[in-house]
């Protein structure tokens, strides 16, 4: 049985893009090639490594063996280069990052932008995705680390605090709600929403929500940003659910009014998880204490 590198990581890319096609191509691999590795592999060990469909692909238990062993292997072999690489033109390297839509947008460009001035050869790789799904990815070893809300069940994972943070209703002025202190979210479903973009972490939440209310969010429009939001809020369009940062920000120059969640949830404490600390690369290491120092 003889894998190499690539290999490895191109079984490793279709299993997370659950593709041959799409892997192949996070690979940078003709389809044909990748299918010939792949079918090289299961020849190689005797079983099937893929359940293939109509759909796209799944691994087998075999799979899933072969994923677990390869991301440790590819992992060390990152590490060797970064190390060797150390010696030469100072630490570089790639730290991939799993982050929800709160912390995506209203924290972590602070935060990185200083980390990445005094890195200057690292490189930041920042997907946005819902709290559990990030507990999942991070302890599978997709990614090196994850921002989730504190609410999650992070497992066996490490943590470290992060940022506190609190969703709140935003209104245009003379809006019926405008006037209220506080509001549940139940009561704000009936009118017309401004949201983010339906692969937003956030609007998924939100989607779900309202789902549990044996209700939905009515979306005039979806957007791309927290502020562009705010602005379609300030216009009449619709209310929107926002970070009170943003909305603290946002309101000292546009007309709106900010009105508070009852609901547990709305209340966001961000929290760093990793699977081991001392496990990662030295500059992702640097990177989750510069994080923890704010």
């Amino acid at each position: 049985m003889k894998f190499d590198l690539i290999d490895m990581k191109l079984f490793c890319d279709v299993v997370d893009a659950g593709s041959i096609t799409a892997g192949a191509q996070r690979a940078a691999l003709a389809l044909a090639a990748a299918s010939t590795r792949i079918r090289g592999m299961e020849q190689a060990i005797g079983v099937e490594l893929l359940v293939r469909s109509r759909t796209g692909v799944k691994p087998t238990a075999a799979g899933l063996t072969l994923v677990k062993h390869a991301r440790t292997m590819l992992e060390q072999a990152a590490r060797l280069r970064e190390d060797l690489d150390a010696y030469t033109k100072g630490v570089s390297g790639e730290v991939r990052i799993l982050a929800n839509t709160n912390a995506s947008t209203e924290f972590l460009p602070e935060a990185l932008s200083g980390f990445l001035a005094k890195h200057p050869n690292v490189r930041i790789d920042l997907e946005e995705r819902l709290s559990d799904e990030i507990v999942g990815l991070i302890a599978e070893g997709v990614a090196d680390i994850g921002i989730v809300a504190g609410t999650v069940d992070v497992g066996p994972l490490e943590t470290y605090p992060f940022r506190s943070d609190r969703f709140v209703v935003v209104t245009p002025k003379g809006h019926p709600l405008a006037d209220q202190a506080r509001v549940d979210f139940a009561q704000v479903l009936g009118f017309d929403f401004v949201g983010l973009d339906r692969s937003s972490a956030l609007q998924r939440f939100l989607a779900g929500k309202a789902a549990r209310l044996g209700r939905g969010l009515i979306l005039r429009v979806q957007l791309r940003s927290f502020d562009a939001v705010c602005r379609l809020v300030e216009a009449g369009v619709g209310i929107g659910i926002v970070p009170h940062t943003t909305a603290a920000r946002v309101a000292a120059t546009v007309g709106l009014s900010v009105v508070e969640l009852n609901d547990d949830w709305a209340v966001r404490e961000l929290t760093i998880c990793v699977r081991n600390l001392e496990a990662l690369r030295p500059f992702a290491r640097d990177l989750v204490e510069s994080l923890r120092a704010g």
